[in-house]
């Protein structure tokens, strides 16, 4: 991975306002996949490739990342930072909306990152649970969602996302084949591991 050129794709992306992973939720992820050694990893929401680059640094030799991003103009940004950043051929972007691509993959991942439409979390875990390996992690970001998720917001503007959201976190919770943990670093960060069953 060409470090320098991911800094400089970390820093347009700020001075853009593009939201990427920030620094301590990366951290945090980055001790899960120096743990587990992914194989392959599903990231829900690419915007301009900057996840998928810091995360294919931690992939087994011949691992790779699916990632699926609806907007047209990210997709094409996201394609040339991870040519600068040279791990193409880790990173495989699908262009298009998830909510219509994930019913068509039929992989088996070790990781699954949820990082796109607040209001489409409950969908994106269905599908990733799917997908999950038997010792597989579905980390989800931005989950507390400037602390709406666990007040009492209820203004009409967010009120959609913000009810998905705990929708999701209850389904994480609720789910006896994972441990869930919520991890207050960034915007909220939810780590469900499968159990291994008896």
């Amino acid at each position: 991975m060409n470090r320098s050129e991911l800094e400089k794709i970390k820093k347009e992306a700020l001075e853009n306002k593009i939201p990427i992973i920030m620094d301590d939720t990366l951290d945090e992820i980055a001790k899960i996949l120096k743990e587990v050694k992914p194989a392959k990893i599903l990231e829900i929401g690419t915007a301009v490739g900057y996840s998928a680059i810091c995360f294919s640094e931690y992939l087994q030799e011949d691992g790779s990342i699916d990632t699926i991003e609806r907007d047209e103009e990210r997709v094409i940004k996201a394609k040339e930072n991870i040519r600068k950043a040279e791990v193409e051929d880790k990173i495989n972007i699908y262009f298009g909306d998830a909510v219509e691509i994930l019913p068509t993959l039929n992989c088996k991942y070790d990781i699954v990152f949820i990082d796109a439409a607040k209001g489409k979390y409950p969908i994106f875990l269905k599908e990733g649970l799917r997908m999950l390996n038997d010792n597989g992690i579905i980390i989800a970001d931005n989950v507390l969602y400037k602390g709406y998720v666990l007040s009492d917001y209820n203004k009409h503007k967010q009120r959609t996302a913000v009810r998905n959201l705990r929708e999701f976190l209850k389904e994480l919770e609720e789910n006896p084949e994972l441990e869930t943990t919520i991890l207050e670093v960034g915007d909220g960060l939810a780590v469900a591991r499968k159990r291994l069953s008896k």
